[in-house]
């Protein structure tokens, strides 16, 4: 039976006020990255700024890289942040992918314990992590380097893409790869030429979703880092804000510029996450 016309004016009106409830505060964001900074303080709030000004955004792209600029040094915050988050995203998704299959599809001792164990990790809060991490770090020679954040960002990402990857196997017909085995495939080759082509959805979900983890983390970089070459946007916006003043408007634009990678994730791969998503999250 189709729906009803006030059914489907109910829905669409539903998902325009929620389309404005999300895309609001952006919406403010942008404003606030192009208004001048009177207009910002000014006790009367402008919907839009009468003066826009893209003076921040020069300022990021153009100014030439200073320990006393945070503008330019913005711009290497967010190269890091690219390489530490593709890095890692690389490392937890392979072994994410090879480790969710064995706890999906192979039979052996304490399977479950060991998979619950690597959640419970994902699930400690990050602050109880911090001194064991940092020594960690220091006695590698590692602190204020971007390896040492791929590394401790691995830590993070790499247990979220255990769990979801070996749930998505789940939801994968077993008598897919037996017949490829059937047919002459050893057990990786049944993955790589079966499973893992099917699997795409789940794999480009859990990726997306471990680049954004990695590329929002704060606490860690703030502690693991002190010089532009290894800091990353988090601390880079956080760095905005001065002693005895802040620059709102330059803390807005690194906002906008901040969420571009995960906006152009989101579009380019919008078809596979919400397959992937559902189809990881019936079993486990």
């Amino acid at each position: 039976m189709r729906p009803g016309r006030r059914y489907m004016i109910g829905i669409h009106v539903a998902a325009v006020v929620m389309a404005l409830v999300v895309l609001a505060p952006f919406a403010w964001l942008l404003i606030s990255s192009v208004s001048p900074s009177a207009e910002l303080l000014s006790p009367h709030p402008h919907w839009w700024p009468e003066n826009p000004t893209l003076e921040r955004y020069k300022a990021i792209f153009r100014s030439a890289p200073g320990e006393a600029d945070v503008a330019a040094n913005f711009r290497q915050a967010m190269v890091n942040s690219f390489i530490v988050a593709t890095l890692t995203t690389l490392v937890s998704l392979v072994v994410g992918a090879l480790g969710g299959y064995a706890f999906a599809r192979l039979k052996f001792r304490f399977r479950r314990t060991s998979l619950f164990t690597f959640l419970a990790i994902y699930m400690l809060p990050p602050i109880a992590l911090v001194i064991p991490l940092y020594l960690a770090l220091a006695n590698l020679d590692l602190l204020d380097t971007k390896t040492g954040l791929v590394i401790t960002y691995c830590s993070i990402v790499t247990p979220f893409c255990l769990w979801t990857m070996s749930n998505y196997y789940l939801s994968l017909p077993a008598d897919l790869e037996e017949a490829a085995r059937v047919d002459g495939c050893t057990r990786l080759g049944a993955l790589v030429r079966v499973i893992l082509p099917l699997a795409r959805p789940g794999l480009l979900t859990t990726g997306m979703f471990g680049f954004l983890l990695a590329w929002d983390e704060f606490l860690y970089s703030l502690i693991f880092t002190s010089t532009t070459q290894s800091k990353t946007i988090p601390v880079a916006i956080a760095e905005f804000t001065g002693k005895y003043s802040s620059d709102f408007g330059l803390i807005a634009a690194g906002g906008v510029l901040a969420t571009v990678p995960p906006l152009v994730l989101a579009l380019l791969f919008q078809r596979y996450i919400v397959g992937g998503l559902t189809s990881g999250a019936v079993k486990g």
